[in-house]
């Protein structure tokens, strides 16, 4: 059976147990990181040499790195669905998945850690309200993108919504003010309505 270190109200760790969910895969998961230790401990390093969560082993393979998790299970569980047949859509998908890490993630990153991590007294308002602006001044590119789309690269979901459908539900539960951008609003409504989303990354943020 394929296992999953990391804990749940980990990012990362959400992307890998939302694909599991929706792929139906059996899994064990180890708590790791933060309060529960592990990473550091030199079985996990000899596994993950970063000393980061998600790490997954199966079937021999031992694999880091949420986004290529995600890629991996997506290929060996998902074939025509979360892994698209078609290739110009693999490809789109694939793209929105570095859209994701290259673009929003430096964005919403530090407004989570500002809001959510950090003490009151210790929080640089300052920071937090740029990279607020910045997020809102970015998001109707997506916005743009998912007019006439169900999902990221068309009309299921896919690789791309995965990395990107976490980092939304963050942006739409932190305590800031948001542009209103229905075509957005649209798509995090439609991924509210799916059971794997809400068991897995519809949770409090800590």
């Amino acid at each position: 059976m394929l296992k999953l270190w990391g804990r749940v109200n980990s990012i990362n760790v959400q992307k890998v147990r939302w694909t599991l969910a929706e792929l139906g895969v059996p899994h064990e998961r180890i708590d790791a990181g933060m309060q529960f230790g592990v990473v550091n401990e030199p079985s996990y390093r000899k596994m993950n040499p970063n000393g980061r969560v998600p790490t997954i082993e199966d079937d021999g393979l031992t694999l880091w790195e949420s986004n290529a998790i995600v890629r991996y299970l997506a290929c060996k569980h998902g074939n025509g669905t979360l892994w698209p047949a078609d290739l110009k859509v693999r490809a789109d998908s694939d793209r929105w998945m570095d859209w994701t890490t290259s673009t929003f993630h430096p964005l919403l990153t530090p407004i989570f850690w500002g809001l959510i991590r950090t003490p009151p007294e210790k929080r640089n308002m300052a920071e937090i309200t740029e990279m607020v602006g910045k997020t809102n001044q970015t998001l109707p590119m997506l916005d743009a993108a998912l007019e006439q789309r169900d999902y990221i690269a068309g009309s299921q979901l896919s690789i791309g919504d995965i990395p990107l459908g976490v980092f939304v539900y963050r942006w739409y539960h932190l305590p800031v003010e948001r542009v209103h951008l229905a075509n957005l609003e649209r798509y995090f409504e439609r991924l509210q309505e799916r059971p794997a989303f809400r068991d897995t990354v519809m949770l409090p943020l800590t």
